[in-house]
C-alpha cells in the first residue's frame, strides 16, 4: 500500500504528494474523457506536468505520444502526422509555433500549459496501444512502436521486483522524460514502488539538446537532491567519471544503483566509475521490449555483460547469434494493425555466459567480414577504443579489408595524434589480431545530429561518416 502523503513528485517549486498527484491525475483524465481527446501528443521539458499529463492520459484511455524537445522541427511535424495526433500539449511559449490553431489553457500541477486541437486522422494501430513512443532510428524520420500497457506494467513490476532489495526511496530524472527508459524505469516502476522521483528541467541536470552534457552542474544536483538511484547514457557517466578524476571528488553516498543503458559500456568504464563512488551497473533493453530487459545488480553484477534478465524477461539467442526476447513486447507498430509476435528477433547479436550474463556484441547487419573471412563487430573494437581517457567517439570500418580503419573523434580537440595513436595501440592490445585497427584517421566534426553524424538519441550514422571521410579511410575500404 502506498502511503499518500508521502512525496511523488519533487520539483523546481516544491512537492507533490502521491495524494495530491492521484487527485490531479484524477482531474485532468477527467477533462481530456470530457473532450473526447484520443491520441494526445506533448512536447514538454521534464517536470511535473510531464508525469500528470502521461498518467492523466492513460486513465482517460487515450494515446500518448511524448515527442522529446530535442526533435528537429522536421521530426515533429513527422509524429503528429504519422499518429494522427489530434491533440498536441505544449508551453505556451513553444505552442506559438502553431498559431491559427484552436488552443485552450490547460493546468497541470503548478504549470500552465497550451492544448491545441490538431486536425487528428484515424492511423492503422494494433489494439491495445496506449503509447507511441518514437525511436531515432538511423534515417530522418523516427519510427513509432506502439506499447501496451499491459507490456509496460510488466517491465515496471519486474523492476520493482528485481531492485527491491535496494529499497529505493529517491530518483533523480536524468534523461529526457520522453525517454522509455527513463519513462518506464526511471518514473512507472520508481512511483509504483511508493518512492519519489526528482523531476527537474534537464539543464538543471546539465543536458541541452539531444548530446550536449555539463558534468559540473549535473554534479552539484545530484549533490543537492541526494537520490538513491540514477540512470545514464554510457556518455553521461564517462563524462561525470572524467569530472570527478579531474577535480578530486566522489559521487554521493546515497547513491545505491546507478543504471546505465543506451549503448555498450564496457567494463572499463564500469571500473572507472566504481573507483570515484558510482554504483554503475549496465542493462539492455530495446523500445519493441517496452523498454530494459537485463540488468546487473548490487551482488549480481559482471562488468563488461548487460546483467542478467529481469523478472518479466525471457531470452534466446539463435543460430546466428541473434537475441530474441518475449515477455513484455510492444503491441506493434505505427501504421500496422498486425501485433508483435511472442518472440522478438532483436537485430543485436550476443551470447549468454554460463551463469546467465547476456554479452552483447553489437547489430547483426552492422558485422563485418574481414579479407581473412573473421566476423568481426565494430561495436566490440569501437567500445574498446572508447575505454581509452583520450578517445570520445569511434567508428570502425573494414568491409572486405585485410585490416580495420578507424575514424576517432577525440575527448578534446587539442589532444594530440601521438596520444590518439598509444590509445589505438592501447586498444588493440586487448584485442584478437583480426580485430585490431591498422589505420585510423582524426574524425573531421563530433558525431551528433548538428554535423549529420548521428541520431538524435546518439548513435553514429555509419554510412555518413564513411562518406565524409572516405578520402583519407584506407583507399580500398567501404563502409
Amino acid at each position: 500500500m502506498i502511503d499518500r502523503f508521502r512525496p511523488a513528485l519533487t520539483h523546481e517549486h516544491g512537492q507533490l504528494t502521491h495524494g495530491h498527484l492521484d487527485a490531479e491525475v484524477t482531474r485532468l483524465a477527467g477533462e481530456f474523457r470530457m473532450q473526447g481527446v484520443r491520441t494526445a501528443a506533448t512536447l514538454l521539458d521534464n517536470g511535473p506536468a510531464w508525469v500528470i499529463a502521461d498518467m492523466a492520459l492513460a486513465r482517460a484511455g487515450a494515446v500518448h505520444i511524448p515527442i522529446p524537445v530535442f526533435f528537429t522541427e522536421a521530426q515533429v511535424q513527422h509524429a503528429l502526422a504519422a499518429s494522427g495526433a489530434d491533440t498536441l500539449i505544449a508551453p505556451s511559449a513553444m505552442a506559438s509555433r502553431w498559431a491559427g490553431l484552436p488552443h485552450r489553457a490547460l493546468a497541470a500541477g503548478v504549470q500552465m500549459l497550451t492544448q491545441l486541437s490538431l486536425p487528428g486522422r484515424t492511423v492503422p494501430m494494433p489494439a491495445g496501444t496506449c503509447k507511441i513512443t518514437f525511436t531515432s532510428g538511423t534515417t530522418g524520420n523516427p519510427k513509432g512502436v506502439c506499447l501496451s500497457a499491459q507490456g509496460m506494467d510488466q517491465v515496471v513490476q519486474g523492476l520493482v521486483q528485481a531492485l527491491a532489495p535496494l529499497d529505493i526511496q529517491k530518483h533523480l530524472c536524468a534523461l529526457p522524460l520522453p525517454v522509455l527508459l527513463e519513462n518506464i524505469a526511471g518514473v512507472m516502476a520508481p512511483l509504483a514502488h511508493g518512492a519519489q522521483c526528482v523531476v527537474l528541467p534537464l539543464e538543471r541536470v546539465g543536458l541541452s539538446g539531444s548530446s550536449s552534457f555539463n558534468p559540473a552542474v549535473f554534479h552539484q544536483t545530484v549533490v543537492q537532491h541526494a537520490p538513491d538511484s540514477l540512470i545514464l547514457l554510457p556518455q553521461m557517466l564517462r563524462a561525470w567519471t572524467l569530472w570527478l578524476q579531474a577535480t578530486g571528488q566522489r559521487a554521493p553516498a546515497s547513491l545505491k544503483m546507478v543504471a546505465v543503458g543506451g549503448a555498450a559500456v564496457g567494463a572499463r568504464l564500469i571500473e572507472a566509475a566504481h573507483a570515484v563512488g558510482i554504483p554503475a551497473y549496465e542493462g539492455y533493453g530495446l523500445s519493441e521490449g517496452s523498454s530494459v530487459q537485463t540488468l546487473n545488480l548490487p551482488g549480481a553484477s559482471r562488468p563488461g555483460s548487460a546483467g542478467r534478465a529481469l523478472p518479466h524477461t525471457q531470452l534466446h539467442i539463435d543460430e546466428q547469434g541473434q537475441i530474441h526476447v518475449a515477455g513484455s513486447l510492444m503491441a506493434g507498430y505505427l501504421g500496422d494493425t498486425a501485433l508483435a509476435p511472442a518472440w522478438w528477433a532483436t537485430g543485436d547479436i550476443g551470447h549468454l555466459d554460463t551463469d546467465g550474463f547476456l554479452h552483447v556484441h553489437g547489430r547483426l547487419r552492422h558485422v563485418l567480414i574481414t579479407a581473412y573471412g573473421r566476423n568481426v563487430s565494430p561495436e566490440w573494437v569501437e567500445t574498446a577504443l572508447r575505454g581509452e581517457p583520450v578517445v570520445a567517439q569511434a567508428v570502425i570500418f573494414g568491409e572486405g579489408q585485410p585490416q580495420l580503419s578507424a575514424v576517432i573523434w577525440p575527448l578534446q580537440p587539442s589532444v594530440p595524434d601521438e596520444q590518439i595513436e598509444a590509445a589505438v595501440q592501447a586498444a588493440n592490445h586487448s584485442l584478437p589480431d583480426y580485430a585490431r585497427i591498422g589505420h585510423w584517421v582524426r574524425a573531421q566534426e563530433p558525431f551528433n545530429t548538428a554535423s549529420g553524424m548521428a541520431t538524435a538519441n546518439g548513435r553514429p550514422q555509419r554510412d555518413a561518416i564513411f562518406q565524409r571521410h572516405a578520402g583519407a579511410l584506407v583507399p580500398a575500404a567501404t563502409a
